[in-house]
């Protein structure tokens, strides 16, 4: 053992015994980060036109404070980008984290000095409890490559802007700086594809360790590597031994991935956004992510299902309950204040609080009431891959309303197999049936046949990569969306597509 890898191994005991403190008390810890929260930003514009000062208990908050999404809090914003101070937070913030929203146009996200901190940190930590319960740390002397966007920001009155991953970039600790791929210069190469080939050849003949990223994107990554070795990715690369992801479930791509790796990785899930790091994987026994309550965050939740009433009711962090769909609400260190994240969760732990990312609460299939939601649609293709075959590079799902030949409506799955079932019709009924156990709603429809089984639209290799570079939205933070109310991504795959065939 290195002494590199002894060190990491005694500050991740250290480390951990510090989150089990808080995670231990968990009421009491978010208790105080909403008063301190509260306190700080009193004397803002925000503070002062919601009475911060009048603010001494949570159901003071709910009564001041209505729930917002970013184009609600966008006058706030405008003002902060015009380089006005002690709007949202205290002084400016150090960056916008601008975003491509799903909902609207590009959003920027402000990141503080209160808050940044918290991003590197809740990184680190996830690693650091990896390598307590497992003891495994000698991978921190193989190089490691996090595919991310570019770190070259722009700065307008006063304050930077760019990409999440691209400011995090600025901030890899010194430690890590000599294991760390790419280079600087490829790093900030924008265009995508250049920049993934670009990594290729760097990496190729490294000892790489660990690889983080967002599945779909690293997949490219791992079948370049793949087409120019001629070897899979374990043999090119020995002593891999960790994939780090977040941004989409990873569970339909790890048939995939174990078939490109050609053996099986640890994993660590994690959950960042531009908005802040909320929860990582802190056991690879236990399911769901440790939700931060310690990071300057005071989360807030709503049922997803009373969420588009009137008045939907807040639930602080103690009344949440088990296997329930919840809307995020996120207040923070960097001003966001009741904050729609538009991400659903569900608890699978309150002891300590751990969270399974659902889907998002405008993503959903809902054209006959069914109300079908992505860890539904995920859940349902990673059973089917398992007992079916076949393996999918990725999918998206909308509804055929008026099907062109007068049948009964139906789902439409659309799916870039890599390998394709050896029975389509097999895979397509396993994976409604599969479906139906996950929705009920949606098993009645079929059963009172209003609705038909779901049909299967295959397509060719590379499709969805081409769908999102026409989008501008190749590589990075970006990601395929996997269902969908209506047909607007169905439609463009239609128009550019030869299909392999339905089922």
């Amino acid at each position: 053992m290195s002494l590199k890898s002894f060190l990491a191994r005694l500050w991740a005991y250290r480390i951990r015994k510090n989150i089990d403190l808080w995670a231990g008390q968990p009421i009491t810890t978010q208790e105080k980060v909403f008063l301190s929260l509260i306190r700080k930003a009193k004397n803002t514009a925000f503070g002062k036109d919601h009475h911060f000062e009048e603010i001494h208990s949570y159901k003071d908050f709910v009564v001041r404070v209505p729930i917002r999404d970013y184009e609600a809090l966008t006058p706030y914003i405008e003002r902060v980008k015009n380089g006005e101070s002690n709007i949202l937070w205290k002084g400016k913030p150090l960056y916008f984290a601008k975003t491509s929203g799903t909902t609207s146009g590009a959003k920027y996200i402000p990141i503080t000095r209160d808050s940044m901190p918290y991003h590197i940190q809740a990184a680190r930590d996830a690693i650091m409890c990896y390598i307590a319960q497992t003891g495994n740390a000698e991978f921190v002397d193989g190089k490691m490559i996090f595919l991310q966007g570019s770190p070259l920001l722009e700065k307008k009155n006063g304050i930077r802007q760019g990409r999440l991953s691209g400011i995090s970039a600025h901030y890899v600790p010194k430690y890590l700086q000599t294991n760390r791929m790419p280079s600087w210069k490829t790093n900030c190469i924008e265009d995508w594809e250049t920049k993934i080939d670009a990594i290729v050849t760097e990496t190729i003949k490294e000892d790489m360790t660990v690889i983080s990223g967002i599945p779909p994107w690293v997949q490219m990554y791992f079948e370049r590597l793949q087409e120019k070795s001629h070897k899979t990715i374990g043999e090119l690369f020995p002593h891999f031994q960790l994939f780090i992801y977040g941004g989409v479930n990873y569970e339909p791509y790890r048939q995939k991935f174990e078939h490109l790796i050609g053996r099986k990785v640890d994993t660590i899930e994690l959950y960042p956004a531009s908005e802040g790091f909320f929860a990582y994987e802190d056991s690879q026994t236990e399911k769901g992510m440790l939700l931060l309550l310690n990071s300057g965050i005071f989360y807030e939740f709503i049922q997803a299902d009373t969420f588009f009433a009137e008045t939907p009711k807040r639930i602080p962090l103690k009344d949440v309950q088990l296997g329930v769909n919840y809307v995020l609400i996120v207040s923070t260190n960097a001003g966001l204040w009741a904050y729609n994240m538009g991400d659903t969760v569900m608890f699978t732990s309150l002891t300590p609080y751990r969270i399974v990312v659902t889907g998002r609460i405008k993503h959903f299939i809902s054209a006959f009431g069914e109300h079908v939601i992505g860890k539904e649609v995920e859940e349902a293709l990673t059973k089917t891959l398992t007992t079916a075959g076949g393996e999918v590079s990725e999918f998206t799902v909308a509804p055929q309303v008026n099907p062109p030949a007068g049948e009964l409506p139906y789902h439409e799955w659309f799916i870039e197999f890599s390998v394709l079932p050896k029975d389509m019709e097999t895979f397509a009924h396993t994976l409604d049936t599969a479906l139906q156990a996950q929705n009920s709603y949606y098993k009645d429809l079929i059963e009172g046949k209003i609705l038909q089984r779901l049909k299967i639209t295959c397509i060719p290799k590379g499709s969805f990569s081409e769908y999102m570079k026409a989008q501008g939205k190749l590589g990075g933070q970006n990601k395929v969306q996997h269902l969908s109310n209506d047909r607007q991504i169905a439609d463009k795959l239609v128009k550019n597509e030869k299909y392999l065939g339905n089922s």
